[in-house]
């Protein structure tokens, strides 16, 4: 419906607009008047959580940030790390959680065109892509109409734009059948001296819209994506960006060429809030003011308002500030890639924020408080309560064959190959790693060795179990699997899902996990350069399990020395690097009893993270020594399920010894953090023990690889066919309607 500028402002329309009471009382203070209807909407954008982070910046301030290799850390597009020889890999993680539940093709599919955007603005070329993805129960009725519509929109636009999807995640639980998360990685590469930045430069500057045009697609976007959800929520449809990869792909190369002429001063995607995010915040970080006039803008429907044209979300639109001189060469471009390029205002020296539509003037604010100054709280937390230890006589006993055959077939454990195969992951002919390993790994082009790896990871049990070590072990993880590859880790990027900040125990999970991923940052020297807060992750009050998502570059210099998951031969020796004198002890929160038990108790692992330094470095230096033949790190599911993941790579077998006077649950299924299983030829142990001890790592010798059966201490043997069977089966017949 279209509306005037002149609409009441009335208590249900500001309520309507996320904006509480005060902040409306704090609006009136900061302009001395009655916003008019397109002001509120900019206020409404701009001071929402998505864009603000208003619950969150108190803590995010926290994080370690900095680094000798950190070039561009958080408040731009995205991060900036030094990769040596003059490269940078540019990198961002962000959420698309409200649009992809509401509409799942479009919400995932528009998530990837954002993230890709976000690092082409910078001057990169993007390189690679993941995503982390979280559904609900397997059995609930929307699951499966939400998986198969978030992959295909994933596979979709990245597939179509040209990118490498080379990893992520997909888990189920109930916990997010009413909000689903969708977390898009993209990561690029730049020469140093070839990024660019949001800040403009210069009053009087042309001011130009770059791109498609504008609809009414995704108005009230950003601020929808900062509120639960209720039974309302397909009311909110058409606040669902649409996405067309194809032109992306265009826009990319149009500003590729455009940032070599010289012709760009500053620039900014139009992502969450459009035109006015983007405006805002090009202008208050160059402390400059900036006029539009929307009468300027290229638009796709008519008598649109100059509310929607500020709050719309269309997609592959970028905003810019000219060097005039290069107009006619700047405009050249856009029209060779059938694009738009239409100068829609200036920066001015008043720190206004200035709009004019058909001859009026809809919106006069100041800029800095619209972007620098909104809203900043300290909700109230308290200090999350951690469940007791299991007791001695509470650790369930089980068969420890029948247990790995249940757990590799299960939601959480099975393979995801009917997810990646629907992803491009060897577009660009650079991809070295194919999705199902630790890491996706990426050669660098103009370079005979060099390569980076990306992972993705969080447990979200962990961390509603105990946030504080969940977001340690979220970050360890992270490096674990970067490392387990022969990579170096670098630095990481943050998607912090949450449900409603405003209670306070929620508030309390946020504040440990930031806490813990703080620390395990600072041990890991993994600095934090960019990110994602995603709050109010919540339908009609079930809130989702926290999900504070650590996505990690790391840097290879000669990739033909990487490690693979796959064993690689018959009669080789596997080794625990960084076991716990039982091999493995703990079982609280592990998949083991949540699976097989039905049971969610106990407390999370604990992090030693000098101890993950000093064991993943151990490995490393192996790795690149050529000494590992096989790498897997060691997470949910304990020793069992990595040597069984090793074993479906290679389809080679595998013999563990027994450990006298150990309960065998516990060391097969225990979920001790900082261990890799590695395998090394014998005659090569002595050598690599020696080095272990050296280093002060405990390094066992567990077990040799060969024949065709996995066999863990006294159990039966589990044919690896029958493994494969079993891991390979669950998601199909997920898809199929096929489980019982």
């Amino acid at each position: 419906m279209t509306v005037s500028n002149s609409r009441p402002i009335t208590a249900e329309l500001i309520a309507s607009h996320g904006l509480k009471p005060d902040e409306y009382d704090r609006i009136l203070n900061l302009i001395g008047r009655e916003p008019t209807f397109t002001e509120l909407g900019i206020f409404s954008a701009m001071w929402n959580e998505h864009c603000s982070y208003k619950s969150s910046k108190k803590w995010l301030k926290t994080l370690p940030t900095k680094g000798p290799r950190v070039i561009q850390g958080p408040g731009e597009n995205a991060g900036v790390v030094d990769i040596d020889d003059g490269d940078v890999v540019v990198f961002k993680m962000e959420s698309h959680n409200h649009p992809s539940y509401i509409e799942p093709y479009q919400g995932a599919a528009t998530g990837v065109g954002g993230i890709l955007r976000d690092v082409f603005t910078m001057g990169a070329r993007p390189v690679a892509a993941m995503n982390a993805l979280r559904f609900g129960a397997p059995d609930h009725p929307k699951t499966k109409h939400l998986v198969a519509g978030v992959v295909a929109g994933v596979g979709g636009y990245g597939n179509s734009f040209g990118v490498p999807t080379v990893g992520g995640e997909v888990e189920f639980d109930a916990r997010y059948n009413g909000n689903i998360l969708v977390n898009a990685f993209a990561a690029g590469l730049a020469k140093a001296d070839g990024i660019f930045l949001s800040e403009a430069k210069g009053v009087g500057l042309p001011v130009v819209y770059l791109g498609a045009k504008t609809g009414r697609d995704g108005v009230g976007g950003a601020t929808m994506a900062s509120a639960e959800f209720d039974k309302s929520i397909e009311e909110k449809r058409p606040t669902v960006q649409v996405g067309d990869p194809f032109t992306e792909k265009c826009l990319l190369e149009a500003c590729l060429e455009l940032m070599k002429t010289g012709a760009v001063i500053a620039i900014q995607d139009m992502g969450a809030a459009g035109l006015t995010c983007s405006a805002v915040e090009m202008g208050a970080k160059g402390d400059l003011g900036i006029e539009l006039h929307l009468d300027k803008v290229p638009v796709r429907e008519e008598r649109m308002t100059a509310y929607e044209m500020m709050l719309s979300e269309s997609q592959e639109r970028m905003l810019m500030v000219l060097e005039p001189s290069k107009e006619e060469v700047a405009k050249a471009i856009f029209v060779k890639w059938g694009l738009d390029f239409a100068i829609v205002g200036y920066t001015t020296d008043d720190l206004r924020f200035r709009v004019i539509h058909q001859g009026e003037e809809v919106a006069n604010l100041p800029i800095k408080e619209l972007g620098d100054e909104a809203p900043e709280y300290d909700r109230p937390w308290v200090e999350p309560k951690t469940p007791a230890p299991l007791a001695e006589n509470d650790i369930p006993a089980g068969d420890v064959a029948d247990a790995l055959l249940k757990l590799v077939g299960s939601a959480n454990n099975s393979s995801r190959r009917w997810v990646y195969e629907q992803y491009d992951t060897l577009i660009q002919g650079n991809s070295l790693q194919l999705p199902g390993g630790d890491a996706g790994v990426i050669r660098v082009e103009g370079h005979a060795t060099k390569a980076l790896a990306f992972s993705s990871d969080v447990t979200p049990r962990y961390v509603e179990a105990d946030p504080f070590e969940g977001g340690k072990q979220a970050v360890a993880e992270c490096w674990r699997n970067i490392t387990a590859t022969g990579a170096l880790p670098l630095a990481a990027t943050d998607n912090l899902n949450f449900g409603n900040p405003e209670r306070p125990e929620i508030m309390g999970q946020f504040v440990f996990a930031i806490k813990g991923i703080g620390e395990a940052c600072k041990a890991l020297d993994f600095p934090i350069v960019s990110g994602n807060v995603s709050l109010y992750n919540e339908t009609n009050g079930q809130g989702i399990l926290p999900t504070p998502t650590i996505a990690g570059v790391g840097l290879m210099k000669d990739w033909k020395k990487m490690a693979r998951i796959r064993f690689a031969a018959q009669g080789e020796a596997i080794l625990l690097a960084g076991a716990p004198s039982g091999w493995g002890t703990h079982l609280g929160q592990s998949c083991y009893l949540r699976d097989i038990h039905g049971r969610t108790d106990g407390p999370a692992p604990h992090v030693d993270l000098a101890h993950e330094k000093k064991v993943g470095d151990f490995v490393r230096g192996l790795i690149q020594d050529g000494l590992a033949t096989a790498v897997h790190d060691c997470s949910s599911g304990g020793l069992a399920l990595a040597v069984a993941e090793m074993a479906m790579a290679s389809g080679i077998g595998a013999h563990i010894n027994a450990l006298n006077d150990a309960n065998p649950v516990a060391v097969f299924y225990g979920e001790d953090q900082g261990r890799y299983v590695l395998t090394v030829k014998e005659a090569d142990v002595d050598q690599v023990q020696v080095r272990a001890e050296a280093a002060g790592v405990f390094c066992p010798w567990i077990g040799r690889t060969g024949g065709s059966n996995v066999v863990l201490g006294d159990a039966k043997p589990v044919a690896v066919e029958d493994l494969k069977t079993a891991h390979e089966g669950w998601f199909p017949a997920l898809m199929e309607g096929e489980l019982a």
